[in-house]
């Protein structure tokens, strides 16, 4: 039975990590913290363990043999290297750190420590987008030219735990980014796992359009970012963000290939359709992608555990983390300047 400790109780605690744990007869809920306590209290009356009055207090329990971080992105870094020293394993929320340097942090802590670090980029992991990377693999469709990848949708201040405009995810001492940092960093995953390259060069526009706070004033975060990526084999493709969609989310991703285009969660029926350089077109059912108003196993718990009893590092470790993660970075930096900016692929 391994023993799960819970490191801030918001709503991806509520919705995802904790049933998702609770779900799993090989895991037990030991406890959770979050500075509001309330939150805490509201867990284990739902699905029980215990409340933690501070980080060390639950760090230092002998039974919690791994963690969940699951605060405001200004945390990730600190949290997780913290429960990696007191000898967790850790399974960290993305966008892992708010700078490279904190990420490499985290993940020599995790070296030096002999434990793992997982970073919870969960869309690898959607059905559909396993299946279209097996096409991909397969040659059907030959070489990957071009792609669009979006997410989209109308914004956090409903999903949020604090429900409003005041939510943390619109503060920059919290949250460090906003749309770019909340749904782009799971396409810079994606992407370059779909099409097996590293993204070398971006130009993007990451900007606030319309968002307000509680006081009526701009976010203090991005609410759309739209990027121009280059991949090291010279694939080129558009990732767009946004907390601005009002109306349906979009989550899809479209490859075009010497030998035809495939649309990921495009199609409502069919997931992946391919129209062939013939002219065939070919449909596959395969499960839904996550939403915030459609939740279900994310895959991410399930990989965690299953690497804790197998004593195997994730695939989802905090190097691909990492990756995402300087994608992202580089397209802020070229937003600041107006220039097209390498990615740092130390």
């Amino acid at each position: 039975m391994i023993g799960i400790g819970i490191i801030g109780c918001g709503s991806i605690t509520i919705h995802r990590h904790a049933p998702e744990y609770y779900s799993r007869k090989d895991c037990r809920l030991i406890g959770y913290y979050d500075p509001v306590t309330e939150r805490a209290q509201a867990l284990t009356k739902r699905l029980g363990g215990k409340v933690f009055t501070g980080l060390a207090q639950l760090l230092s329990d002998k039974n919690i043999d791994a963690v969940s971080v699951c605060t405001p992105n200004k945390y990730h870094a600190p949290y997780s290297i913290a429960a990696l020293k007191a000898g967790k394993l850790v399974l960290c929320e993305k966008p892992m750190a708010v700078s490279a340097d904190e990420a490499l942090s985290m993940i020599k802590t995790a070296e030096e420590c002999g434990k793992f670090l997982m970073i919870g980029h969960n869309q690898r992991l959607a059905p559909a987008h396993i299946r279209a990377k097996e096409i991909l693999q397969s040659g059907e469709l030959g070489r990957v030219l071009t792609f669009r990848t979006t997410f989209g949708h109308g914004g956090p201040e409903g999903w949020s735990v604090e429900n409003g405009r005041h939510t943390w995810f619109f503060k920059q001492d919290e949250a460090f980014i906003g749309a770019m940092g909340d749904l782009g960093v799971h396409k810079t995953d994606l992407i370059r796992w779909l099409i097996d390259d590293e993204i070398v060069e971006v130009k993007a526009y990451v900007t606030t359009l319309d968002k307000t706070n509680d006081k009526d004033e701009p976010i203090e975060v991005d609410d759309n970012a739209v990027c121009l990526l280059k991949s090291r084999k010279g694939i080129l493709g558009t990732l767009t963000a946004s907390w601005t969609y009002y109306g349906a989310e979009d989550n899809s991703t479209i490859l075009y290939c010497s030998e035809g285009v495939m649309k990921i969660y495009d199609n409502p029926y069919f997931p992946i359709e391919i129209t062939k350089k013939n002219g065939e077109k070919i449909f596959y059912k395969a499960g839904k992608i996550q939403t915030n108003e459609s939740q279900h196993n994310s895959g991410v718990i399930d990989l965690f555990v299953d690497s804790v009893i197998n004593g195997r590092k994730p695939e989802i470790d905090g190097n691909e983390g990492l990756a995402a993660l300087r994608i992202v970075l580089a397209c802020l930096e070229s937003a600041r300047t107006g220039k097209a900016c390498v990615v740092d692929g130390r």
